[in-house]
């Protein structure tokens, strides 16, 4: 099954990058997904399941640890992983 993942961490400042912003980067361009749109305003990554929920898991750990205090995501399955 193939999964989209949207997201956004906060607190937000328009001024700087913070740092849990920087780690979700980090973690979500380097995991193994398909599509990976980051933006200052939400983040969207597509991918096998496995690939999707590891990554999340790594993101929900890194950007709590790196100062996070709200994580918001919404997951949809887009297709079967044979629907491809």
């Amino acid at each position: 099954m193939r999964l989209r993942v949207e997201f956004t961490t906060e607190p937000f400042d328009l001024d700087e990058a913070p740092a849990h912003a920087v780690v979700a980067r980090e973690v979500i361009e380097a995991a193994e997904l398909d599509e990976v749109d980051v933006g200052p305003f939400g983040n969207t990554a597509e991918g096998g399941a496995d690939a999707v929920l590891a990554a999340l898991d790594a993101l929900l750990r890194r950007t709590l640890e790196a100062g996070a205090t709200r994580i918001s995501l919404q997951v949809n399955v887009v297709a079967a992983e044979d629907e491809r």
